[in-house]
């Protein structure tokens, strides 16, 4: 994960400079946004926040919200574009937070980097510090069936299958009550996926 942290330092200010308006042009994804920001209760994680523009998005819809990255540039760079809130450099296999005291993760596109033997290091994560009924929101790029290895622009990631994804999140009690794919965006290299989740 080292390796993902330190490919993020290096582009940091060109990711927030590109990315810093994108979800204007992107109703979906605002509205997924918005289904999450109602279901989850505080306080709310963004994990893998990068420079924080969604964690900024979800403050706005009123929670209580903070970011984790690996990277401790996008940190820095988040940290000052969103001096009110809270963030930390930190790992999504071994955050620093309490048990079941979160009532909603968002994970948005953060999850990708991560090679597919550790992934449910992750969810075990995940599912140990949300609550009963807390919720978790998973965006990636989507396939057909399974997984694949593509040439992210940054560093190696993966596209996932929504119902493979899906399979990894039930032996951690997290079960999925929502799950889209979508066709791509003008910029976009493929399709798009998403899960909804609740830890039972």
């Amino acid at each position: 994960m080292l390796v993902v942290g330190t490919a993020y330092d290096r582009v940091a200010e060109l990711y927030a400079a590109t990315f810093e308006h994108a979800l204007r042009d992107m109703p979906f994804d605002r509205a997924l946004l918005g289904v999450f920001a109602e279901l989850a209760s505080d306080p709310v994680l963004d994990l893998g926040c990068g420079p924080g523009r969604l964690t900024g998005h979800l403050c706005d819809l009123g929670l209580d919200v903070s970011g984790v990255d690996l990277s401790p540039e996008m940190i820095r760079l988040a940290r000052t574009a969103h001096p009110d809130l809270r963030f930390e450099a930190g790992s999504m296999e071994a955050l620093d937070l309490p048990d079941a005291s979160l009532g909603g993760i968002l994970a948005w596109y953060s999850t990708i980097h991560t090679h597919p033997r550790r992934l449910p290091l992750a969810f075990a994560e995940i599912a140990r510090v949300l609550r009963p009924d807390g919720v978790v929101l998973l965006g990636f790029q989507a396939t057909e069936r399974g997984y694949e290895a593509y040439d992210h622009r940054v560093t190696t990631a993966y596209r996932w299958a929504p119902d493979a994804l899906a399979e990894l999140l039930v032996p951690h009690g997290l079960h999925t009550v929502f799950r889209m794919v979508r066709e791509p965006q003008e910029n976009e290299r493929g399709a798009q996926g998403c899960l909804l989740a609740v830890r039972r």
